[in-house]
């Protein structure tokens, strides 16, 4: 049926009358009487971003030379969520994207292999290259690679007259992380890694640059061959910041295979004890400590908390790179005991060179940054899920002569599949996740995605738990992980609030774990249960009086959360307070028990289960510290 014009606009006159007036703005300088939404000042942050600040791409040599083929692109997109055909052939993809991503590849020869697969002119004008080259062309990479690590061992760079081509690649680096960047939705942040490795020893750091391309790009990745000094990356640092006024951090990782270098007392080049300078400078450039990831748990040792019968999880403790371990080195490479350390430090120089929070990442050097126990696509590209015995016996240290003819070796089914970095913002940029970092308002999982807070002041109490502010309220009334609290005479008081993984397993405990000095310069520690599952009692002595339970079946690699609790929340009060001590609280959090990835891969590939490997673990999460000053 058709309306004749005047119908029409009979019906539209009344209607745009009525939209003009919607429309029309209110006066000029009008203000209302109320002022209704509350949400405008508030700036705390209140969402928890997940990924992986440690992930090696093909660009690193040790990644390259050894089958994987897949760069910075591929990695991102990985990370993205998207479907990536792995280096051997595998469809892979993430059960969840990342919400982050530093490409962290070694600067040492940065990018070798693709120039060798290029055939790169530059490379090729070079004797050595041209040699590595044909080695790897002809189907002899491993030749290839045994002339690079002596090299680098010697720290006598063969490109060294070839800077063009690392600063070259390391743009490729950049130009990748900038078209991958899409602020609020993904973070791709630059980075690099340090990998300084005195006899074998690990001193690697991840260098994390708050700053773009254009910035990042001014300059060109310390590596080994520069030096191996700790202190001297972080003057590389500053004059970075000092040149194009950006910002850096580094992250050090995999204290368990320094052989006592880590969190040693001493200087490494001088050799001589900490004074207030070194102090200050170390925490500055060294926020956030890489507590977990493939290579072994970092947290604490059986030998160093032998009250805490959680401690021997996921441990390396064999040896380095370089040589077999002696047990004198344990206190000077796991983060709980060098948090106590740095406690002393602080007593005795006003300043604490240990002041560092907790993340964990993948050191995975496969581009794909995997951290579920079902879906683990390992190391290194060789070691990519299959039934090929390489899977589970390739050695990841051991391959050099221990002096003494020991075996440190551990090989990859001893590997974890861990972890994930988890950062408190309020939006996911790269400005704001690094910002997190620097203040270290972070914790670590072992690859699970539990969402965990805590506070800590000196006004909280139980009541607080159940606050609709909760959040508001700690900060205005406190300081969250990764802050620090001032001399007082009262108690510190806590709020700890957890939450599982939505797609995995229940909770099993909350634990705070405390650290202290004594008025005769002695360290401390003790662990309390302040919340339990399933309506366990804590007993006197502040922990648990029953096990969570196992429901994993190995043989069929299941578990099933008719154990533990979904969410569990704390208020807890220090009862054994000195406000003359020094001391430090991070919060632990331990899931229920689920099959290893060795499990998953047993029954997947219908192969035996290596035995000294538990078939079940307790993935667990660690926050940052939050410590006490007199």
């Amino acid at each position: 049926m058709k309306l004749s014009s005047r119908l029409l606009i009979a019906i539209c006159m009344p209607l745009a009358g009525v939209m003009t007036m919607a429309q029309d703005a209110p006066p000029q300088g009008s203000k209302p009487d109320v002022e209704y939404a509350p949400y405008p000042e508030l700036n705390f942050p209140n969402r928890v971003f997940f990924g992986d600040t440690h992930l090696h791409t093909s660009y690193s040599t040790d990644a390259g030379m050894f089958g994987n083929t897949l760069g910075p692109d591929a990695a991102y997109r990985f990370a993205k969520g998207e479907t990536v055909t792995s280096s051997t052939g595998v469809p892979a993809r993430l059960h969840r994207p990342l919400d982050f991503l530093v490409v962290a590849d070694h600067a040492e020869n940065l990018g070798l292999a693709p120039l060798i697969e290029e055939s790169d002119k530059r490379l090729l004008a070079s004797e050595w290259g041209k040699q590595v080259h044909d080695l790897t062309k002809a189907g002899k990479p491993d030749e290839a690679y045994t002339m690079w690590g002596a090299a680098v061992g010697e720290r006598e760079n063969p490109l060294d007259n070839s800077e063009g081509l690392m600063a070259s690649m390391w743009q490729r680096i950049t130009k990748a992380a900038d078209a991958h960047n899409n602020p609020g939705l993904f973070t791709a942040l630059i980075g690099f890694e340090w990998t300084s490795s005195p006899d074998g020893n690990n001193l690697h750091r991840v260098v994390v640059f708050r700053d773009d391309k254009p910035r990042a790009d001014q300059i060109i990745p310390l590596s080994a061959y520069d030096s191996e000094d700790p202190e001297d990356l972080w003057r590389w640092m500053a004059n970075y910041e000092e040149k194009v006024g950006g910002r850096v951090l580094a992250i050090p990782h995999n204290g368990n295979l320094s052989n006592g270098l880590m969190f040693d007392s001493v200087t490494f080049t001088d050799e001589k004890p900490f004074d207030r300078d070194y102090a200050e400078r170390r925490a500055r450039w060294e926020p956030v400590y890489e507590v977990t990831q493939i290579k072994g748990d970092g947290e604490t040792h059986p030998l160093l908390s032998p009250n805490d019968e959680f401690a021997d999880f996921e441990t390396w403790d064999r040896g380095s790179f370089g040589a077999a371990k002696e047990k004198d080195m344990l206190p000077r490479e796991y983060a709980r005991e060098a948090l106590k350390q740095g406690l002393a430090h602080q007593k005795k120089l006003g300043a604490n060179p240990y002041q560092f929070g907790m993340i964990g990442s993948t050191d995975s050097h496969t581009s794909l940054a995997t951290t579920g126990e079902d879906n683990f696509f390992g190391k290194a590209t060789v070691a990519e899920p299959s039934a090929d015995p390489v899977r589970f016996e390739e050695k990841i240290t051991g391959y050099l002569p221990d002096p003494e003819g020991r075996d440190y070796a551990i090989r990859h089914y001893e590997g974890s599949a861990s972890g994930l970095a988890a950062v408190w913002a309020r939006e996911n940029t790269r400005e704001a996740l690094w910002d997190a970092l620097a203040r270290r308002e972070v914790y670590a999982t072992t690859g699970t995605r539990p969402i965990v807070r805590v506070f800590a002041g000196f006004n909280f109490n139980e009541k607080d738990l159940g606050r609709s502010d909760f959040a508001r309220h700690g900060y205005e009334n406190g300081v969250p992980m990764g802050g620090e609290l001032r001399g007082s005479d009262r108690a510190p008081t806590f709020l700890v609030r957890a939450l599982r993984d939505p797609d995995g397993a229940n909770l099993d405990r909350i634990q705070i774990i405390k650290g202290w000095l004594d008025s005769e310069g002695k360290t401390h520690e003790r662990i309390y249960d302040v919340a339990v599952s399933d309506d366990r009692k804590i007993g006197a002595d502040a922990r648990a009086e029953k096990k969570v339970g196992n429901t994993v079946d190995p043989n069929a690699a299941t578990y099933t959360n008719t154990i533990g609790d979904p969410f569990l929340q704390a208020y807890w009060k220090d009862p054994e307070f000195d406000g003359r001590q020094n001391a430090f609280y991070y919060v632990r959090v331990l899931e229920i028990p689920t099959p290893r990835w060795t499990t998953y891969d047993a029954k997947y590939f219908g192969l035996k289960r290596p035995k000294d490997v538990p078939a079940s673990i307790q993935e667990r999460a660690y926050t940052s510290p939050i410590w006490y000053n007199p």
